[in-house]
């Protein structure tokens, strides 16, 4: 998932630059280049990588790990797919190489994370940043956030349900990621070890 997120990104910042897209504000036109077509790809992989990560929910359920079924994971997993379809369907360039960009990047360090966590008790001594993976995914909710308000706010040329969405889909996530950052991080110890 890491190499596949960091594939996406690379696709994306270099197809964005060829176009020279505006990451403010990119209107959704219809152009048939080489580099909007390897956009739109890169969007659609986007797209592909939420069934993969959809599945994560699938594994817990066949392990039994009724533990990792948060309510943040399900509400996580079971609305980025179908959001994701939206866009591919109906807005695949445009602006919305932003939230691409943005989550490809945040995913290529947490699936390393998690890759780097899989070997074992050797390497998981080094694995310290797991907090601030954390509120790296709180930087990227505000960043999110606020872009959409500044694209509301321009009049972006890029249809204002979506953004507007987008705005309360990132204040959902930045108060389930908040909750479970206070939960994990701003416990005492003592209180943490004891639940």
């Amino acid at each position: 998932m890491a190499l596949l997120n960091f594939h996406i990104l690379k696709e994306v910042v270099v197809n964005a630059s060829q176009l020279n897209y505006n990451y403010l504000c990119q209107p959704c036109r219809v152009i048939y280049s080489k580099h909007e077509i390897k956009l739109a790809a890169a969007v659609w992989w986007f797209y592909f990588s939420k069934l993969l990560e959809f599945s994560d929910t699938l594994f817990f359920i066949l392990r039994h790990k009724w533990k990792q079924l948060t309510p943040l994971h399900i509400y996580h997993h079971s609305t980025m797919f179908p959001l994701w379809w939206i866009a591919i369907k109906w807005l695949p360039t445009g602006s919305t190489f932003i939230p691409v960009l943005i989550n490809s990047f945040v995913h290529v360090i947490m699936y390393t994370y998690y890759g780097l966590s899989a070997c074992g008790p050797a390497v998981q001594k080094y694995l310290w940043w797991k907090k601030y993976l954390t509120a790296i995914q709180l930087v990227q909710f505000t960043t999110g956030l606020l872009w959409a308000l500044q694209a509301i706010l321009a009049k972006c040329d890029f249809p204002l349900a979506i953004n507007c969405a987008t705005m309360v889909y990132m204040i959902s996530f930045l108060i389930l990621f908040g909750k479970f950052f206070r939960r994990e991080y701003q416990r005492p110890d003592k209180v943490r070890k004891i639940s």
